[in-house]
């Protein structure tokens, strides 16, 4: 990845103040109530160019590459096409045979992460040693698509397009007793 902005957050949410006094059933429930989370945007992964087969004839596995043309790359949304396309495959054709292909090994990078986790933890003392938390906990909370590398083996059938995808949101809810 290149590029990578990562926040980490907490906040005890002030809720107990709505009711101006400290003690009581309605400031035991708005009292204790904190916001979490993660939020990170990167960039892809690179994606490694290569090409099966043996063509440069070195007798050697993961050399050969594909010839590029230097046309500018496109790139397109998964989601838009059925084939789940993310770059032009026009510019890049098979290496010729004992000769080395001449595009970079990863020049650019595959699809970025823009993903939100966050919590909600609620906080009870019920006396001095004991206390009860319920948790709300939500990972990709937005539900966002986070795309996996396109192929970049020119050989295969799959070049230039997504095959698989991170988890989609997630969420789950807990409740601990201390005592």
């Amino acid at each position: 990845m290149a590029h990578m902005f990562v926040v980490s957050y907490s906040y005890d949410l002030p809720l107990q103040r709505l009711t101006g006094s400290t003690k009581g059933p309605l400031f035991k429930l708005l009292d204790g109530w904190t916001v979490t989370g993660i939020t990170r945007f990167t960039t892809g992964f690179p994606v490694s160019m290569g090409e099966s087969g043996d063509s440069s004839l070195c007798g050697c596995g993961g050399v050969d590459r594909p010839n590029y043309t230097g046309e500018p790359i496109q790139f397109f949304d998964p989601r838009a096409s059925e084939d789940h396309q993310y770059f032009s495959t026009s510019p890049f054709f098979p290496q010729e045979l004992g000769v080395a292909g001449n595009s970079s090994r990863r020049f650019f990078h595959g699809p970025g992460l823009n993903n939100w986790d966050f919590s909600l933890h609620k906080t009870t003392r019920i006396t001095e040693r004991m206390s009860a938390e319920f948790r709300a906990e939500f990972f990709n909370v937005f539900n966002h698509a986070q795309f996996g590398n396109p192929s970049g083996n020119l050989a295969s059938g799959s070049f230039g397009k997504v095959s698989g995808a991170r988890e989609p949101r997630i969420g789950q809810l807990a409740l601990k007793f201390y005592f």
